[in-house]
């Protein structure tokens, strides 16, 4: 730090905060810590009885906070994401668009590990919507050694941080099994939840065809839905190792590679997911999908729908995190559910 007279002190940094006292309206730091003098603020500086102010002194090799967080800043932005302005040292990321928001989270933690960096962020494979907070990112003092932030820069290496991916596949097709549903013995209640939580991700269900439990007709209807040319194909339905539920080896058989069939996520652990050769996914979809509001098919739908791989290691790691725990009133996505790290 050295004192200067204020009159001098244009495009100085503060080193710490100024406090304006106006008797019976404010009581509160009219400058922060970090700020930059400007020619306005001159009079402002003065009224406050402060002729001579502290300023950091620009020293080679050394970062003011400011700085410091836009370089922070370009380890984690990515397409689809604004920046705040700089505020006291710390910038945000925020959504851009609706998608899927993921975080490398082994890079940073490398980044974290070093003294006197931050970067925090929202969890990993969330969704977000426009204008959701991303991350924020700041130094931790006033001024940072350079090279504390070219050691973060390496930590993070060439490639963004973070990631917000677009929903890209739009279209999807139900096979619901059963033939309590097809005989209409029972309202078919399991379509318009999933139908909703399709909509709300911006997916149209093209088709929707009711079989009952026979193998081969839920063949039939799966391949026909994968001939229509939808991006997704769901069945609902037949998903227990019941011996009258064919639904699972029926998906197998009308030509979708398994990737795996169960996951350690109650509710949801009867969960198929799958592909056909050309990449269209298939998922089977258990019963709880259609009475808990939060389930496997919520956790790993988003990711499908960004063309993310999900392999069943990726499923084996849900299970940590992976334990809906019955809250009578649900509040996911804001909760643990699902969340790995």
């Amino acid at each position: 730090m050295k004192l200067i007279d204020t009159t001098q002190a244009v495009g100085h940094v503060l080193c710490h905060d100024l406090t304006q006292i106006i008797p019976g309206v404010t009581k509160d730091a009219r400058f922060r810590k970090g700020h930059i003098v400007t020619e306005e603020d001159i009079p402002v500086l003065l009224s406050m009885g402060k002729d001579h102010l502290y300023v950091w002194e620009k020293t080679e090799g050394m970062l003011h906070e400011d700085e410091a967080a836009q370089r922070l800043r370009a380890l984690a932005e990515n397409e689809h994401m604004t920046a705040t302005a700089v505020k006291e040292g710390k910038i945000e990321l925020k959504a851009a668009i609706h998608g899927l928001f993921r975080v490398d989270v082994e890079r940073l933690f490398a980044v974290n590990s070093l003294d006197e960096i931050m970067i925090a962020t929202r969890h990993t494979n969330s969704v977000v919507h426009p204008g959701d907070k991303l991350a924020g990112m700041r130094v931790i003092p006033l001024v940072v050694a350079e090279e504390k932030v070219r050691a973060a820069e390496q930590a993070a290496g060439d490639k963004p941080l973070l990631e917000l991916l677009p929903f890209v596949r739009k279209t999807a097709a139900i096979v619901t099994t059963g033939s309590e549903v097809f005989y209409g013995r029972i309202q078919d209640k399991f379509t318009p939840v999933i139908c909703a939580k399709l909509e709300a991700l911006g997916v149209e269900v093209r088709s929707q065809v009711k079989v009952p439990d026979d193998r081969e007709q839920i063949i039939s209807a799966i391949q026909a839905a994968h001939e229509s040319g939808v991006d997704l194909i769901l069945c609902t339905g037949g998903m227990s190792v019941d011996p009258d539920d064919q639904t699972p080896g029926a998906i197998k058989a009308a030509g979708v590679e398994v990737i795996s069939y169960g996951a350690p996520v109650l509710p949801g652990a009867m969960f198929l997911l799958g592909h056909f050769p050309d990449g269209t996914p298939v998922m089977g979809l258990p019963g709880c999908v259609m009475y808990a509001k939060a389930t496997i098919f919520d956790l790993i739908l988003p990711r499908v729908l960004c063309n993310v791989p999900v392999t069943k290691a990726d499923l084996a790691r849900l299970g940590h995190g992976g334990l809906c725990l019955g809250c009578e009133q649900c509040h996911y996505p804001i909760c643990p559910f699902g969340k790995e790290e």
